[in-house]
């Protein structure tokens, strides 16, 4: 039994372009086609325009697989699509798995299947073109303000898979970032699927960003300008951990030290702890004004615990060799 998901919530971090593909995308974005997909068991109204190639373009409805993510036209081409096909993960290398924590109550109560694992693919935009395109094109649909759609090349994909009791890893939200990023960027686009939202997916996938920075010793933030759902994403996040430091180390800690242990950028540090009164600018420079008391207060109402984190431990990514970014 197909399940409607109406109510959608996704993420943007946003995407670099250039004038030509600002003005293609406004022109694009004026019409909506597409007005559902069929994915796996789900069955899910888009949001906005995605440039399918024509013939997909003009249906209302396309089916795509959970696997592969191929899209199709027919029912009758996707189940024998499904019957056929023997891939049931993403490309690309698993870098982390953990088990899955309990679904709430009411993903439960709407038929939502509990998971046995969560896992995560890094996957190379240049060696997996097809997957990469089809999955840009995917989360165009419920992303505003998105450009990348084909020239996927200089670009690395996180997808995040529920892992189920017949094996299979279907996609339930994904990261990009470019290989090589001058603004310091450690996140392009981030998306939760609309029928996977509700679950502390969102926090996994930043978490997983930014320990993969912590890994690679760099600082890193979100491509500007943000959504207002994926700024209040963001801060929350950063609240939590900035919080949980000051915490850790009685808030005896500047600000770049802050940006060193977490990978949070001095801009975005500051900007969270001004919006918690807990900075001021004296003498030239930024100098955090906490006390122990103060940090423990905010942190009841910032609890780290309630969120979905990525455990170092199962994380397996390891930062590649210079020569292996260019591919």
């Amino acid at each position: 039994m197909k399940r409607r998901i109406d109510d959608m919530n996704a993420l943007q971090a946003g995407a670099s372009h250039d004038e030509a593909l600002e003005k293609e995308h406004e022109e694009s974005t004026k019409v909506k086609n597409i007005q559902t997909v069929e994915i796996g068991r789900f069955e899910v109204d888009t949001w906005y325009f995605s440039p399918f190639p024509d013939e997909y373009a003009q249906q209302r409805k396309l089916y795509i697989c959970e696997f592969t993510l191929k899209y199709m036209k027919r029912r009758s081409t996707y189940l024998a699509h499904c019957e056929r096909e023997q891939s049931r993960q993403p490309p690309g290398q698993l870098i982390y798995r953990c088990d899955a924590p309990p679904l709430r109550r009411e993903c439960l109560a709407a038929g939502m299947e509990q998971p046995k694992q969560l896992s995560v693919f890094e996957i190379n935009g240049s060696d997996s073109k097809v997957y990469c395109q089809c999955l840009c094109l995917l989360a165009k649909l419920f992303l505003d303000h998105k450009t990348l759609y084909y020239d996927v090349d200089p670009f690395l994909f996180y997808v995040l898979c529920e892992v189920g009791a017949d094996g299979g890893h279907r996609i339930a939200g994904y990261f990009s970032k470019e290989k090589t990023s001058s603004e310091h960027n450690n996140i392009a686009c981030i998306l939760v699927l609309p029928q996977h939202q509700r679950k502390g997916y969102s926090k996994l996938l930043i978490d997983c960003a930014y320990q993969i920075s912590i890994r690679e010793a760099k600082v890193g933030s979100p491509e500007k300008p943000l959504s207002d759902l994926g700024l209040l994403s963001f801060r929350s996040y950063w609240t939590q951990i900035l919080l949980q430091t000051l915490s850790d180390h009685r808030g005896n800690l500047s600000v770049k030290e802050i940006s060193m242990m977490t990978s949070i950028t001095t801009d975005d540090i500051i900007s969270t702890l001004q919006s918690l009164n807990l900075i001021k600018y004296w003498k030239g420079q930024h100098v955090i004004s906490v006390s122990p008391k103060i940090v423990d207060e905010h942190l009841k109402l910032h609890p780290p615990g309630t969120s979905l984190r990525c455990d170092p431990s199962k994380l397996t990514w390891q930062p590649p060799a210079e020569d292996a970014l260019d591919k």
